[in-house]
């Protein structure tokens, strides 16, 4: 969404210097300051020059408050101060504010122009004697700066060490590095002779391109106000004097110091924050990664979506007055205070490496020949499954350290992130114990994200390393993704040399033994991506003890433990087994698509290592049960054996486990709750489903329609999903929300009262990785994860999920959570999946279910009546909900699998617009 915003109370004010509106610009910011320049472009040394500038120190002073300190805002090319409009606002109203000085450079914004061709140097020294004329050099200092205002902020903080004391940074670039090949195209394009001034100065080619690189556009007054200082060719020469400079050659004029600044800044220890749009076309990841290797102690948020000009894409003034206040104005941290309240915070147990388990279960002697690993392949009959691969306790632990050495062979470190692009089984296995054997940061991204997805996800991670099959390399060829390539099989060096291959796992495998490194518990050990299903996939990060932690945990629920055998049909358990111990077993199918593993490839896997549990998605356990009359008498022999059933990922609905049941009549069936920032929280079986949804029936009768007394078969649930109680170390509260629907209250575990599901445990999450910004909404309770999942506890302490925090409806008689309405509607006859969305305006909104038929409708729009009726009492009798309307779509805005993953917001508009008299096609 652009940010635009007129936080001042002056509507269209107006500097004496221009006739146009400036939204959002506070008249008594505007200043102009006489300096004495010392240039070296100047002909008379000492010539004063006219500098405009934004600046807040009256209004301050007027309104009785005392800055912080002093941010120095710095603009590139081709914008002026008036970039910093917002920031200012935010600074002058905050609680503790801070004095800001946007400055206009010379010859651009509303300074003098002056006539002369400034270069990278002199405009170090422009803003230098313009700092030392207002007295800042005496003042604590943060830089604030934007495009080539950037280098020109590290060239000042490099003469004015002592003032110096913090840097922010949007969207620039501190150095080039040739080997990674050109200048941004845009740059080149604008550089180019034939067209460089006609471009720059003498139209408004580069000033228009420039100002409209925001995800949705300026608003027009915004956009005028930026051109207002460039009406004229003239006042346009410093653009084409500014793009002219950039030392985009080696032998250009500005490049010693370009290049001594860039040095520079990797000897800069001060605190900083870089904010960065990705979509960016001129610059890009590649240059936010090279700040980050020079300022490692930098604090990043990345905006996905945002363009070049982030400080109108985004609403940046508030993480940066956030940042002002944590680094300079309170003894700690937000960071800092959330570790301090984590459960482990200051742990100093005994620290058991993640991959114990397989190492122990090696060195047995008595078990050092069974089956740790296995692969599936299609099946040839019903009575000899087709192992594809196998590896014994003893050759996956020699594999596993003879990649490892080959790794550190080859220049892997410690801390070096590795992105794995193998499919799961027995090779994938290998690679991430041998990375975590070595400290390496693993880099796991489900390819069900899509070719946009997945390299959205890779550039942002900007792992140094990339292992794949070669389908993935050919896409890493294509699309660019970051890291030296290795091969995870042998390739002829012609091939290898194509696709820019550098090493082969086979290769590393024959390097000879190499001492590991000891591990740190708290260095990072994995970066796992979310499924980008609620918004863009978000790289969560965990360390060495949280991996550890979750294999505790894991363990605890699954009951694994050696001896025992794990069919993974969900790739995240597939490296989670050899750690406890446990065999595991890749059934034959594609696990980015789970639709894929049939009954027939779930049974030959279990009989293949005798398995005791399996662990697959809903979406899997859907089709299993759809194809489970292909299943042999030997097949469902091996099914029965199974003792524990998992699913997690998305609730599964309970005649879907009553089916599953009788399929796996045995086993114990379990659906834990969880997400990639904690897993699993909690865990139920389905006699608590069962035994729950009684409870749940209003007195009086069965008005929720299907429960049913002890062990009979459950059809639906009230009041959301059931899923049980935490898991052993996981502690889970409940967050009220206020009459807005906001979560501000405090925690509670009140029976029946519904708001944000928080939680806690061991093996949360470290962080979001360089997404400062939402970790920080994450954890707004310090030492709590929000979920942003809403729910209630029941009176026997179960925790019941009721669906997002974005979802709930906004009624005049108050917060109302969709999920219980939604398996109401679904429970009627000839109605699939429904969402019940909320229209009209917030306080005010009315429930509206948005269903899917059995069979699929051919038309969309208000439900026939009879149908519409039926769904309305069986809403109403459920949960007292009184629906509005009932409307049919062929299918949901989504390509997943469950209620959980339906684009809510898009639906909610679709059919505020149907119910409008609007054009109605399907979502």
């Amino acid at each position: 969404m652009t940010h635009t915003g007129t936080t001042s109370t002056h509507k269209t004010p107006r500097l004496p210097y221009t006739e146009t509106p400036l939204p959002g610009l506070d008249p008594r910011w505007s200043t102009t300051v006489e300096v004495a320049s010392n240039a070296a472009c100047e002909p008379v040394r000492g010539q004063i020059r006219t500098w405009h500038v934004l600046d807040n120190w009256e209004v301050l002073e007027a309104e009785g408050k005392q800055p912080v300190g002093t941010v120095l805002a710095v603009h590139g090319n081709p914008t002026w101060s008036y970039l910093w409009r917002n920031v200012i606002a935010a600074a002058t109203e905050a609680e503790q504010p801070w004095r800001v000085v946007a400055v206009d450079q010379l010859d651009m914004g509303f300074s003098e122009r002056t006539g002369l061709n400034r270069r990278y140097d002199d405009r170090i020294q422009d803003l230098s004697d313009l700092t030392a004329a207002m007295g800042l050099d005496d003042e604590h200092v943060v830089t604030l700066a934007h495009d080539w205002g950037g280098l020109i902020s590290m060239g000042w903080a490099e003469l004015h060490p002592g003032a110096h004391v913090g840097t922010i940074m949007t969207n620039t670039a501190i150095h080039h590095d040739p080997a990674s090949g050109p200048i941004p195209a845009p740059l080149r394009l604008a550089l180019a002779p034939a067209v460089h001034g006609i471009l720059t100065s003498r139209t408004n080619a580069f000033l228009d391109v420039s100002i409209g690189l925001v995800e949705s556009g300026l608003d027009p007054a915004v956009k005028v106000a930026f051109k207002a200082p460039y009406e004229t060719a003239e006042r346009r020469q410093a653009i084409e004097n500014f793009v002219a400079d950039i030392p985009a050659f080696e032998g250009h004029p500005s490049n010693p110091r370009y290049e001594r600044t860039a040095a520079w800044v990797a000897t800069s220890s001060v605190p900083a924050l870089f904010l960065w749009g990705t979509k960016d076309p001129v610059f890009k990841e590649q240059y936010l990664l090279d700040l980050i290797r020079r300022m490692p102690q930098a604090t990043v948020h990345r905006y996905e979506g945002a363009k070049h000009l982030l400080p109108q894409d985004r609403a940046i003034e508030e993480p940066i007055m956030r940042w002002l206040t944590e680094t300079f104005a309170q003894g700690s941290t937000h960071r800092q205070d959330h570790q301090a309240a984590r459960p482990t915070s200051g742990s100093h147990a005994a620290f058991v490496p993640f991959h114990s388990g397989l190492t122990e279960r090696a060195a047995q002697q008595a078990h050092a020949w069974e089956v740790a690993t296995a692969d599936m392949g299609p099946a040839t009959n019903d009575r000899e499954p087709a192992v594809k691969k196998r590896l014994a306790w003893t050759e996956l632990e020699n594999r596993v350290n003879a990649v490892a050495s080959g790794l550190l062979g080859i220049g892997v470190r410690p801390g070096d992130r590795i992105n794995l692009m193998v499919p799961p089984g027995t090779d994938l296995t290998t690679l991430i114990y041998a990375c975590f054997r070595i400290g390496a940061v693993i880099v796991v991204a489900d390819t069900g994200l899509g070719a946009k997805g997945l390299s959205r996800a890779l550039k942002g991670a900007a792992p140094k390393w990339l292992i794949g099959v070669p389908q993935a390399l050919v896409a890493a060829k294509s699309l660019g993704w970051p890291g030296t390539r290795i091969s995870a099989t042998a390739m002829d060096p012609l091939r290898a040399k194509a696709l820019g291959v550098a090493h082969t796992v086979p290769q590393l495998e024959k390097s000879g033994p190499i001492p590991f490194p000891e591990l740190d518990p708290d260095a990072d050990a994995a970066v796992l991506f979310t499924s980008g299903s609620t918004g863009p996939a978000k790289g969560v990060v965990y360390t060495q003890r949280q991996m550890a932690a979750m294999r505790d945990a894991v363990a605890a629920v699954c009951d694994l433990r050696p001896g025992t055998g794990l069919v993974a049909a969900f790739a995240p358990f597939a490296l989670l087994a050899p750690a406890m111990g446990a065999s595991s077993v890749t059934p034959d199918m594609d696990v980015t698509k789970p639709r894929t593993l049939t009954a027939r490839a779930l049974a030959d896997a279990a009989g293949a290592i005798e398995a005791t549990s399996v662990f697959a998605s809903p979406a899997a356990i859907v089709n299993v049960l759809a194809t489970q009359d292909e299943l042999s008498e030997h097949q469902r022999e091996a099914l029965s054996k199974v003792r524990l059933m998992l699913s997690a990922g998305a609730p599964l609905p309970p005649p879907l486990l009553e089916d599953l049941q009788e399929l796996l009549p045995n086993a114990s069936l379990h659906t834990p709750y969880g997400m990639t920032e904690c897993l699993p929280l909690t865990d139920v079986d389905l006699p608590t489903i069962r035994e729950a949804a009684v409870d749940a029936q209003p007195a009086g009768g069965s008005a929720r329609r299907g429960a049913a007394a002890g062990s009979a078969r459950v059809e639906g649930a009230g009041g959301g999903v059931c899923v049980g109680t935490p898991v052993p170390g996981a502690t889970i509260k409940i967050r009220v929300l206020d009459q807005d629907g906001e979560p501000t209250g405090d925690l509670v575990d009140t029976p029946g009262v519904l708001g944000e599901i928080v939680a806690q445990a061991p093996h949360m999450k470290d962080r979001y990785d360089r997404l400062w910004v939402t970790e920080n909404e994450s954890t707004r309770i310090p030492g709590w994860h929000s979920t942003s999942d809403v729910g209630h506890f029941d009176a026997k302490g179960r925790l019941w999920v009721e669906g997002r925090l974005s979802h709930v409806l906004h009624t005049a008689n108050g917060v109302v959570a969709p999920v219980a309405a939604e398996h109401a509607a679904a429970n009627v006859p000839g109605v699939g999946r429904t969402a019940i969305v909320g229209v009209g305006r917030k306080g005010a909104q009315v429930p509206v279910a948005v269903c899917e038929t059995e069979p699929a409708s051919k038309t969309v729009g208000p439900a026939r009546p009879a149908l519409a009726a039926r769904v309305r009492d069986a809403v109403a009798a459920a949960t007292g909900l009184d629906v509005a309307a009932v409307l049919v779509v062929k299918a949901h805005p989504t390509d997943v699998r469950h209620n959980s993953k339906i684009d809510r917001t898009l639906l909610a508009e679709w059919a505020q617009n149907a119910l409008g008299g609007g054009k109605i096609k399907n979502p």
